[in-house]
């Protein structure tokens, strides 16, 4: 790889990053959604496929054990526990393992936050659905043009790339940004 290919990339990252900018209200507002759901007493679900599943699994632990303060934990779950997903689509099929975990655990006062880079994930979008029949709030961290998941989820944010991994470069710094105000809207005395 050359030099001339390294700065590329880190300046495709950067770009993509710094375009989350342009979307701060619709930050704000996954963060006013989540500090409500967790302030009543709801919990923060997530998920996703392959890289979006790591996303899925690490907002999950970073609200579950801490982020940067000392604070209690913020009750949070992702649907990607490998046991439970092989196990049903092993019985069944792939297409129904979140669908089935958001029917048995969401309530309407929960949240499902989806992670997709394509917004077309069969299993992602039949979570989304059967989230929205509960009554839950639903959230999806999109990309590319935002699929059927931008019609589905109640709130979505589009990141602006074409690029799956400058999408998820982008959804981890929202992970981030999310984490981090949740911590302060929650907890402001912790440290």
């Amino acid at each position: 790889m050359t030099q001339l290919a390294i700065e590329s990339q880190i300046r495709q990252s950067s770009e993509t990053i710094h375009s989350l900018a342009k979307q701060r209200d619709k930050i704000e507002e996954i963060v006013s959604i989540l500090h409500r759901t967790s302030s009543q007493g709801g919990c923060i679900y997530s998920c996703g496929n392959g890289g979006s599943t790591a996303d899925a699994i690490h907002l999950t632990e970073e609200l579950v054990a801490r982020y940067l303060r000392e604070r209690p934990g913020i009750r949070a779950q992702h649907l990607c526990d490998p046991a439970v997903l092989t196990c049903w689509a092993n019985d069944y099929d792939f297409e129904s393992v979140f669908e089935r975990q958001v029917k048995t655990h969401l309530t309407p006062k929960d949240a499902l936050i989806a992670f997709t880079t394509s917004g077309k994930s069969k299993n992602v979008l039949r979570a989304l659905e059967a989230a929205n029949a509960i009554g839950a709030a639903t959230i999806g961290l999109l990309g590319k043009d935002g699929g059927k998941a931008k019609t589905l989820a109640k709130t979505t944010l589009i990141v602006e790339s074409d690029n799956t991994a400058r999408i998820q470069e982008a959804h981890m710094t929202l992970v981030h940004i999310i984490c981090d105000e949740l911590e302060r809207r929650l907890f402001p005395d912790a440290k």
